[in-house]
């Protein structure tokens, strides 16, 4: 089952919410002293606000900006110019870029619950802050004529980020009357709030169940050594990913297993799916009040995709490929299901349910492909996949990293690093690693960008940082941290967008990192997930836990055919997401547990579990996602050409490559298209042909 993988951050009048991407899709820590720039050299970040602290540093931010854009909107139009009021913008997007996250990322981290809420308190402020300076027709006005006044004398990036300060202006009404306008402001900050408060319930969900240990059946003691007890001696199992998910894939208990699946997609169910109906109305009425047929019209519109139709035919063109294989699949699964209920005396009840998926889908990886599951995650101990990863980025990319000693971080198990180039050994940015889970803390997998690699008003290059947040097994007494392979290839995911935004040389802040199309910005990590498919990167990412062998030839070799294992299941249901999400943002008002069911049972062929309703804490709906799910597929197919066109042709360790990939790709940013960079990296446009070898559903060609 696909995790969410989210990026959070945010552009100042680019785009009104942190953009989840998930996740797509809770945290400890934090507070922020100066974070003090001499240059461009950025010293470490500084977590130890207080929440006075971060109330006023929200305040003097607001009050900073503020005044910057009150500069802009009281020149005369006649003298407008690239100095005073584009670089002018420029500079308050940078500084405001500069300055929030400190303010608005301890929300996910922090260890404290009273900074947690002063974090999200600051979070809505500031994203009532953005509506507000996002709909200033005075600036827009200054913007426009400069437009007109500059047909030439830009660079490219300067003409791209006038154009997109002009476009987004029209996208917030600002060429409209001013009744439409205020409406609209309403709105927007309306539906800036209700998302901040849907994340923040999920953030703060601390559901567990209580289990005995025959109803924990089929769980290693490794899993049961690693839970906590409930003064009845019955096992206490949170929903969080380390625990839920192991659970869902190897309990033969099939009430046990309901029982989690229904309580993880009951998950805030009635406050969220309240907050989701009103924010479905919101953004219908918003895209009417700008002329758009529904709000996925108003979103794709600057996204590769472009409109809703589009994404609906690529989305209808998938399942059609993808159908016949999860006919196949479903019927192995179900004959399965049917032997294991005869062997264990269960009554069969002659259908798939949404609590058996997981756990038969697993059934097919040992029974088809012999994966010894048990055996292979003793070869993926945190530290060995840690060091293996670095190693690979680095020799691919041309980096170097170096922990940083004594740096300030929001939680003692949280590192910081230092990136540089390997071959003029600049600094080019600082990494936090934040790997395993608590109380309070961002529950997924996701990057932070928190300070924007572009050029400063001094023109030198302002170091980027960026935060990987993940929530994989704790290590305890005797057994290190040892990670499941699919958490492996999140981690390389994730890792894939932090360098992202370490890479990015832009100008603007507006194009820093993965301020890209939302419908691209999957594509540079998605690519490198393929790196824990090959045999020469496992081999360097893994080592047995006890005594440092490698893993058997054997057991890699099943591991990386079973790649193509449940294929047609998996991709189905990431069509059923892209459906459920297209659904709710092309209507005025919908039930979401109602179109979530049917499209669960009419795409995967799998009922939803009766009273509950996956959408209340499907992220992605709500975090800058919306309507834009499609993106993991549509990226997907673009990663996969590149990575077979390119690296796997000519060596997946190959640093040519790997440095070209770094140049056209992931220094590029947003400041170019991402379908002219793909051109650029591939010498042509992109294919599907990639993606369906890779999936197993093409006869193998080469490339």
């Amino acid at each position: 089952m696909c995790a969410l993988r989210v990026v959070v951050c945010r552009a100042l009048c680019s785009i009104s919410k942190p953009l989840l991407r998930m996740t797509i899709q809770n945290g400890y820590m934090i507070s922020a002293r100066d974070c003090c720039q001499a240059g461009n050299k950025i010293t470490a970040l500084r977590w130890d606000l207080t929440p006075d602290d971060i109330r006023t540093r929200t305040d003097g931010l607001i009050n900073r900006v503020k005044a910057a854009y009150d500069d802009i909107g009281s020149l005369r139009i006649e003298n407008v110019s690239v100095e005073n009021t584009l670089k002018a913008l420029a500079h308050a997007k940078l500084d405001y870029a500069s300055s929030l996250h400190v303010l608005d990322f301890p929300q996910y981290v922090c260890p404290s619950k009273e900074v947690r809420t002063a974090s999200t308190e600051a979070d809505k402020k500031l994203s009532e802050f953005d509506v507000e300076i996002s709909m200033r027709g005075d600036v827009f006005k200054r913007i426009t004529a400069l437009q007109k006044k500059l047909q030439d004398n830009l660079s490219p990036e300067e003409k791209r980020f006038l154009d997109r300060l002009v476009t987004l202006g029209k996208r917030k009404g600002l060429h409209l009357s001013q009744d439409i306008q205020e409406e609209i402001k309403i709105t927007s900050k309306r539906i800036s709030e209700l998302s901040i408060e849907f994340n923040q319930n999920l953030n703060e969900d601390n559901t567990f169940l209580v289990f005995s240990e025959h109803e924990l059946g089929g769980l290693a003691d490794s899993y049961l050594n690693g839970l906590d007890k409930a003064a009845d001696g019955r096992y206490i199992v949170t929903l969080e990913y380390p625990q839920y998910y192991p659970l869902m894939k190897r309990c033969h208990i099939p009430e046990t297993r309901r029982k989690m699946e229904t309580a993880f997609h009951s998950r805030c169910k009635e406050v969220n799916t309240a907050i989701l109906e009103e924010l479905i109305e919101l953004k219908s009425k918003a895209a009417d009040l700008l002329g758009y047929t529904c709000h996925a019209n108003y979103v794709l519109e600057i996204n590769m995709a472009k409109d809703a139709s589009k994404v609906s035919d690529f989305l209808d063109a998938f399942y059609e490929t993808l159908k016949p294989i999860g006919v196949k699949e479903r019927k192995y699964i179900l004959a399965l299901k049917k032997r294991e209920c005869l062997m264990k005396g269960y009554l069969f009840d002659a259908q798939i349910n949404a609590w058996d998926l997981p756990y038969y889908m697993n059934q097919v990886e040992q029974c088809k492909f012999a994966v010894n599951k048990d055996k292979l995650i003793e070869y993926f101990p945190l530290d060995a996949v840690t060091e293996g990863l670095l190693g690979i980025y680095q020799e691919l990319l041309g980096l170097t990293y170096a922990e940083v000693e004594r740096a300030h971080v929001w939680h003692e198990n949280v590192k910081l690093y230092s990136a540089r180039d390997s071959e003029t050994g600049e600094e080019i940015g600082q990494f936090y690693l934040d790997l395993h889970p608590r109380e309070g803390k961002y529950g997924h997998a996701a990057c932070f960008g928190l300070q924007p690699g572009c050029r400063g008003p001094d023109g030198k290059r302002r170091l980027p940082v960026a935060a990987m947040v993940a929530n994989f097994t704790k290590p305890r007494k005797g057994c290190p941290s040892l990670l499941q392979h699919h958490e492996v290839e999140t981690y390389f995911h994730e890792f894939g967008h932090v360098m992202h935004e370490l890479c990015s040389k832009t100008t603007f802040s507006e194009f820093s990192g993965t301020l890209v199309e939302t419908d691209f910005v999957e594509v540079p990590s998605q690519m490198l997930e393929n790196w824990v498919w090959e045999k020469e990167p496992l081999r360097r990412m893994s080592r047995h836990y006890k005594d440092g062998t490698p893993i058997p030839d054997d057991l890699l070799d099943k591991l990386i055919a079973s790649r193509v294992a449940n294929t047609g299941l998996m991709n189905l249901r990431q069509v059923v997401l892209g459906k459920v999400d297209q659904s709710l943002h092309t209507s005025r008002r919908a039930d979401p547990a109602e179109v979530f069911a049917k499209h669960y049972r009419d795409i995967l062929g799998v009922p939803a579990t009766p009273g509950t309703n996956m959408t209340a804490s499907f992220s992605h709906l709500v975090g800058g996602y919306d309507a834009q799910y499609y993106s993991y597929l549509w990226s997907e197919v673009y990663s996969m050409d590149i990575f077979f066109s390119r690296f796997k042709k000519e060596g997946v360790m190959n640093p040519k490559v790997g440095k070209e990939y770094r140049r056209v790709i992931l220094e590029a940013g947003g400041s170019v298209d991402g379908m002219d960079m793909l051109k650029t990296f591939l010498g042509r446009g992109p294919c599907q042909d990639a993606f369906f070898q890779c999936k197993g559903l093409i006869k193998t060609q080469t490339l």
